[in-house]
């Protein structure tokens, strides 16, 4: 079979080499080579040249650094021991675009892969592409070995390609970017690099580098800009300060006559301000008394009275609600009991079933043995955890893995005729008022926008899977304001229409390809002084069957379109399979964000797969019809930590060409969840939840509805339970 060009170039650079680094062994163990500062391009590295450093495994962290040659913003993320991903949003001076500025602005993502760790002599080796899936501004590849050579001194000496090299790729100028340039990987020729960096102490640490980028772009039409004043020397030098564990200063010098500064900050799930949280400490387990001191409890003749359910019930759901839970409902005989509850306070499912079922065996007769706790989502029963009471007992004091090991997930009974309903729980109003912070990043043409202002939010649970929700914002001051999309014309890259002009002719509400705008004028539905209202929806949630689960959403269901949502859901609580489909009926709305709507009707949806990896990580892959009437698939990997962190990555890409589509090519970005109490230690099921686009395109456009169903069911299944379980006694 003959093997591809691409294949042979990394058969005949990259893996020998890193076959040569892993031939040596030793039976010494180095500590695993973290990087010691953060590089200009947002990863471990020297000033400019990569090294094969890695950070703790799930850490976040952004990179700003400023200098003659450009700016750059990284959003760095360690996505596995080895895997480091930089998505990247730069300034560039010194070439001109269409806007004749004296500078372009760019979006890059690179990847870097650890191969082999430091062992004994044998150094860390890693492989890596830069800019590969942007315009090609800073394209280039490399393979770098690093390595101690005292426990303050590390050195790391690679091969780069591309701008690595010095040999700048040349860039396409009708190229949209959003695609991998595959076939110039690895090609032009390699030279060295290299660096070295002394730790100082445990705040400042000194690095030199020998780098061979010219800082100069090329361009398909001829055109040749050098990005600042060409560099005097090879060398450059760095100085990096930590005042905190989170934070790095730095102030480096490229080619010894032009200086820059840099700021990072790195967060990690596994390193929270409060390990331990702040919560009050659960109520203890009450051991049984023995029979003879208990002769009536042990017997069950407490079941035959009619007032004893009642009593227990009160109790035990009064007990629970000072741990944040309610207790919906429950069916009690001689020797079991089910509780079905609602879990409002804990990001973990496991603790919130713990602290259950320690309050249970303090509020049952001792003839119960038989303890079944059912979590619920929007009065919908999602899984059972079933437990022995001596169990409990015996275990309480032990590691969380013998509980869990004792203990029986299964699906929760949709349809039980036991259960007795608590008093109080249904009707149930909530509503909150806070302030509310919208953000724009990696946008070429504005840098970073925001507004702020009030948002006020309530919802009505009418009967069990009944919601009313409803919202209402009032914009406070930003400079995102109202405009229209961008003209899309010849010779018009970079120009928009006036909001007037976007609303006095209908036809413009189509791209100059045919293309329905349904999100690039998304800017019209900014900018409003008056009062909006993001979503007004009344949900139904039910169970029909053991293993399905469904929704139907209607109203207005997002600040852009209003109709009607389905869902259906396939969902074994002991499976980490599910599969689902959801269809969508929905009109846009008007740019005033009230009640009226718009002319543009659309019928899409999609068939869903999900399939939970190991280390957290989810699979998502949705086929079906988006916002536009394109139709194609979405693949989403998210990763979740035990405390509740969530980063994902998502794809879409569909039947619109790249030139339909638009810049970009394709859509695609990154998703963050960071839940409330890994900062402030308070147990809490809020989060802070963002999705970074580069850009906002119609293609591969997908309905924005609370309330799916997949992430509400999976969080008291087992595998998403057994990952939280070491909480259980907490």
């Amino acid at each position: 079979m003959r093997r591809s060009l691409l294949v042979r170039r990394l058969m005949a650079t990259v893996l020998p080499a890193a076959m040569l680094a892993g031939s040596v062994s030793s039976v010494a163990v180095a500590d695993p080579m973290l990087g010691r500062n953060m590089s200009t391009y947002g990863l471990p590295g020297g000033i400019d040249t990569p090294t094969a450093e890695t950070l703790p495994d799930g850490t976040l962290g952004a990179t700003v650094s400023w200098s003659d040659y450009g700016r750059r913003g990284n959003v760095t993320f360690q996505a596995l021991p080895g895997l480091t991903t930089v998505l990247r949003y730069s300034r560039i001076d010194g070439i001109n675009d269409f806007r004749r500025e004296g500078y372009i602005s760019d979006r890059s993502l690179d990847l870097r892969y650890q191969i082999v760790d430091e062992q004994g002599w044998r150094p860390a080796v890693a492989v890596g592409l830069r800019d590969f899936l942007g315009t090609g501004v800073y394209s280039g590849e490399y393979i770098v070995a690093t390595r101690n050579i005292t426990p303050t001194v590390r050195a790391s000496a690679g091969l780069g390609w591309g701008t690595l090299a010095g040999r700048n790729r040349t860039i396409d100028v009708n190229d949209e970017g959003g695609t991998p340039n595959l076939d110039q990987l690895f090609t032009g020729g390699a030279k060295p690099f290299g660096s070295i960096s002394w730790q100082v102490n445990d705040r400042l640490s000194l690095v030199a580098e020998y780098s061979n980028d010219n800082y100069v772009a090329t361009y398909s039409n001829g055109r040749e800009f050098q990005q600042g004043e060409a560099p005097d020397s090879n060398v450059n030098l760095a100085a990096y300060y930590r005042p905190g564990r989170n934070y790095e200063l730095g102030l480096y010098t490229i080619g010894g006559k032009t200086f820059g500064a840099q700021f990072s900050v790195l967060l990690n799930p596994r390193d929270a301000p409060y390990p331990s949280g702040l919560e009050k400490a659960p109520a203890p387990v009450r051991p049984r008394p023995s029979p003879a001191a208990d002769p009536e409890g042990w017997s069950g003749q407490w079941s035959q009275d009619p007032t004893a359910q009642p009593a227990i019930q009160k109790a035990l759901g009064d007990a629970l609600a000072k741990e944040g839970q309610i207790l919906q409902s429950m069916a009690l005989s001689a020797n079991r009991a089910e509780v079905r509850i609602r879990n409002q306070r804990y990001i973990n499912q496991a603790e919130a079933v713990g602290r259950t079922a320690r309050l249970m065996t303090r509020a049952l007769p001792a003839s119960v043995e038989t303890l079944v706790i059912t979590s619920t989502s929007d009065g919908v029963p999602t899984s059972s955890v079933t437990l022995r009471r001596s169990d409990v007992e015996r275990l309480e004091n032990t590691e969380a893995g013998r509980i869990a090991a004792a203990s029986a997930v299964t699906d929760a009974d949709p349809f039980p005729g036991d259960l007795v309903r608590s008093e109080g729980v249904y009707p149930r109003f909530r509503w909150s008022l806070k302030p509310y912070l919208d953000l724009g990043i990696f946008s070429a043409e504005d840098g970073l926008t925001y507004e702020v202002g009030g948002e006020a939010r309530a919802s009505y649970e009418i009967l069990p899977g009944l919601v009313a929700t409803g919202a209402l914002r009032q914009r406070a001051f930003g400079n995102i304001d109202q405009r229209g999309p961008a003209i899309g014309l010849p010779g018009t890259r970079g120009q928009y229409y006036t909001p007037e002009e976007y609303l006095a002719d209908p036809a413009l509400e189509t791209t100059p390809e045919g293309v329905p705008r349904v999100r690039s004028d998304t800017r019209m539905y900014t900018g409003n002084s008056d009062p909006v209202i993001p979503e007004l929806t009344l949900a139904w949630y039910a169970k029909p069957a053991r293993n399905i689960y469904t929704r139907v959403t209607g109203g207005l269901l997002e600040r852009a379109y209003g109709g009607v949502s389905a869902e259906v859901l396939w969902k074994p609580a002991d499976s980490p399979l599910a599969f689902g489909a959801e269809v969508n009926r929905v009109r846009k709305r008007d740019f005033d964000q009230l009640v009226d709507f718009r002319d543009y009707e659309v019928t899409m949806g999609h068939v869903s797969a999900y399939y939970e990896l190991t280390q957290g990580f989810t699979a998502q892959l949705d086929l079906g019809k988006y916002l536009a009437g394109d139709k194609g698939a979405t693949l989403t990997l998210t990763r979740e930590f035990a405390n509740g962190w969530q980063i994902g990555a998502f794809v879409t890409k569909t039947d619109l060409s790249a030139e339909e589509f638009g810049e970009g090519s394709f859509d695609k970005g990154i998703t963050l969840s960071i839940p409330l109490s890994w900062a402030t230690g308070q147990p809490s099921r809020e989060r802070t939840t963002t999705t970074l686009r580069s850009l906002s395109r119609d293609g591969g456009a997908q309905l924005n509805v609370n309330g799916r169903l997949y992430d509400r069911v999976r969080d008291s299944h087992s595998v998403k339970l057994y990952e939280g379980w070491g909480r259980f006694w907490r």
